[in-house]
């Protein structure tokens, strides 16, 4: 299993929290590329529910990982 960040942005806007199974409906459902729905598979299932991105794959960058000023905007 591997992330990048291009194939983690494709969860999103996945209903959170949500379990594996919704979580690999709704990335079929999106269109999501296959290496989204084989990673998904390939997590651990422990019957809980996951709340965000970060629970799947804890290095997922914040907006304090990007270094820009929001203030000037």
């Amino acid at each position: 299993m591997y992330w990048t960040l291009e194939l983690a942005s494709k969860l999103e806007d996945a209903p959170w929290p949500a379990s594996k199974e919704e979580l690999i409906d709704f990335a079929i459902r999106s269109g999501a590329p296959m290496e989204v729905i084989e990673n998904l598979q390939e997590i651990e299932d422990e019957g809980e529910d996951y709340e965000c991105i970060e629970d799947i794959w804890p290095d997922y960058p914040s907006k304090e990982d990007f270094f820009f000023n929001e203030d000037e905007y």
